[in-house]
């Protein structure tokens, strides 16, 4: 299939495919008239390059399971670089929720202080005290908490 093609059947653009080529995460051969031409393996590859970006992983981060794909395996994560980088990026999330936690932390200690010394609590202080919104009857702080 031609570059505009698979853009389409992946659902992304000729110009990311080029970039995807530019970096070496895809390699397209050329028909005798120049057309970069391409396959199902290489569906595959842009899908879990896609796929690993959705997650948050950068481009270089899919280099290897776009390799481990190439060398052969079923899936991109079959090899031990792929469960590495697994590992690593869960690290990076587990560090970053961690630091979301103290500021959040911070932030209601922060509030909590701030409430306390309000001789007369403004609405909103009204509201976030008792954990309600009045026009809604949701709770204000209705953001899951992680942990």
């Amino acid at each position: 299939m031609r570059i505009g093609d698979l853009a389409k059947r992946a659902g992304t653009t000729t110009r990311t495919l080029r970039f995807y080529e530019s970096q070496g995460l895809l390699t397209a051969r050329r028909a005798s008239n120049g057309y970069r031409e391409y396959n199902d393996d290489d569906f595959r590859l842009v899908k879990e390059i896609q796929t690993l970006q959705s997650f948050g992983f950068s481009l270089d981060d899919t280099r290897p399971f776009v390799d481990c794909l190439r060398s052969g395996h079923e899936a991109g994560d079959d090899c031990v670089d792929s469960i590495e980088t697994y590992q690593r990026k869960l690290a990076e999330v587990d560090a970053c929720l961690t630091r979301l936690d103290e500021v959040r932390s911070n932030l209601v200690s922060k509030l909590t202080e701030a409430l306390a010394r309000q001789p007369n609590p403004c609405e909103v202080g009204d509201r976030i005290a008792t954990g309600l919104d009045d026009t809604t009857s949701e709770p204000v702080n209705a953001a899951p908490r992680h942990r």
